[in-house]
Formats: structure tokens, sequence, C-alpha cells
């Protein structure tokens, strides 16, 4: 990745795509956005959205999530030399985990996603990290 200005340089157009993702998430509660335009050379842009350099009709669309995420995404995701640090994180808690565990959660089919929320729940912040109290944050994320 190559930064220059407000442009971000990535060859590999899915790991532009991640970054505009994170980027954009990153930035929610500024309502800032970020997308991606092919690069005049080769690559991907990673951009404030409306910089004036760029065309509307360049802009790659961005997925709205990663539900559809493939064995094969994943490969490509771990065995980047460069990854993303968001990346490199959610990999790492993975990696390091004791495999028994990993066995363990799938093969009891544990709710990952209700642990999260649970956890995020006990931390007393809303889906915009302002804090608003146990009670409340208890009704935002126990849905």
């Amino acid at each position: 990745m190559k930064k220059q200005s407000d442009f971000e340089n990535y060859t590999n157009k899915q790991k532009a795509i991640d970054r505009a993702l994170w980027l954009n998430f990153e930035y929610r509660l500024t309502h800032r956005r970020f997308v991606v335009v092919p690069s005049c050379e080769s690559g991907y842009f990673v951009i404030p959205n409306g910089h004036p350099c760029f065309e509307e009709e360049e802009i790659e669309e961005l997925p709205n999530g990663y539900s559809g995420l493939s064995y094969l995404d994943i490969q490509h995701i771990r065995a980047d030399c460069d990854q993303l640090q968001h990346w490199q994180e959610i990999v790492g808690m993975f990696t390091v985990m004791n495999g028994e565990l990993l066995r363990f959660i799938l093969h009891y089919d544990i709710p990952l996603e209700k642990l999260i929320r649970y956890e995020l729940a006990c931390r007393g912040h809303d889906k915009e990290h302002k804090w608003v109290g146990f009670e409340k944050a208890k009704e935002i994320w126990l849905e």
C-alpha cells in the first residue's frame, strides 16, 4: 500500500474494498465515506467519497458485508504478507485459540454472534460506541 495525500493505492481490488469497508466503519460516526476507484496505471485507490479527481461512474460498488466470504477468500486474506490491521486482529484471535476450543465451538454450534453481543452489552456502549449505561446497552445489543 502506498499513501499519496488522500489516496491509498492497492494492487489488489479486494484488499482495496476491504480497506474502504473498514474505513467506512471506523468513520461511521462522522459520516465520512470512502470509495474504491481504479487507478490509471494499475491497481485501485481508496479515497474519500466526493473527491474531485474522480467521477461517480468510476466508483466500484462496495458490498454490504461479508456474509458471502468463501474459504478461498479467507485463504487469500490469510496468505497476504501485508494483511490489513483489522484482518490481522480478527484472524489472530482464532490463530492463537486452542484447537480443542475451536472444535468444541463448531461441534456444539456455539452462537458466536450472541457471545459478541453479550460482551458488547456488558461494556455499556451503544452501536456508535457512546456510553449509554449497562441497561440501555442490554436493550440495544440483546434485542
